[in-house]
Formats: structure tokens, sequence, C-alpha cells
């Protein structure tokens, strides 16, 4: 079964564009190993933090939607704790109404 989820995460500030692709692709790519499908990606830009965050001040801002197994979130959040690119990360799981539930599946069918 999947689920919606949506995860914000903010990379360091000192990240050119092509580092910033790169990093966003490989957190994709990791998601669609695990299971995701209709991956969503908006990079919100470099942003001011409203408290500093391993020494930084400033910060990337990216924001994945997504459905995916609720076994993909571990591995995923795992991979972005020990990279040294992110600086803080948070997925939720989304509420589905059931008019956009009943939506989804008559599309499917």
């Amino acid at each position: 079964m999947t689920t919606v989820y949506e995860t914000m995460y903010i990379l360091r500030p000192d990240l050119g564009d092509e580092q910033v692709e790169q990093a966003v692709t490989k957190y994709q790519n990791l998601l669609r190993e695990q299971g995701a499908e209709d991956i969503q990606i908006q990079n919100r830009g470099k942003r001011r933090l409203a408290y500093e965050i391993k020494k930084h001040r400033d910060g990337i801002y990216i924001q994945l939607n997504y459905t995916a197994p609720a076994t993909a979130i571990a591995p995923f959040e795992r991979a972005m704790r020990l990279s040294e690119e992110v600086i803080r990360y948070l997925t939720i799981k989304q509420e589905v109404t059931e008019a956009k539930a009943a939506k989804e599946e008559a599309v499917s069918v």
C-alpha cells in the first residue's frame, strides 16, 4: 500500500547550482529505487533560516511530494542524515481526502 508523503529538506547554501541538481537527482533516484512514484520536485531557492543550523544562516529549500510505501522512508531519511550537504529534513504523511482518493481511483481504472 502506498501513502502520499511530503519531504522538505534544506541544503547547505554554499553549494553551486550543479551540486544542488546532483543532490536533488540523487534523492529522487533513491526514492524511485525504494518504490516511490509521482515524484514532484519544487526548488524553493535560497532562504534565510529562522536560526543558525550547523553554522549556516541561509539554506536552499527543496520540497518533494510523492507516493511511496512506508518502508521507503527510513532508508531515504538515513541517506539524508548521513549526508554532508543536507542540514535539515522533515518528512510528513499527507492527509488524502476521500474526494481526491476517489478521483485517483477513477483515473487509474
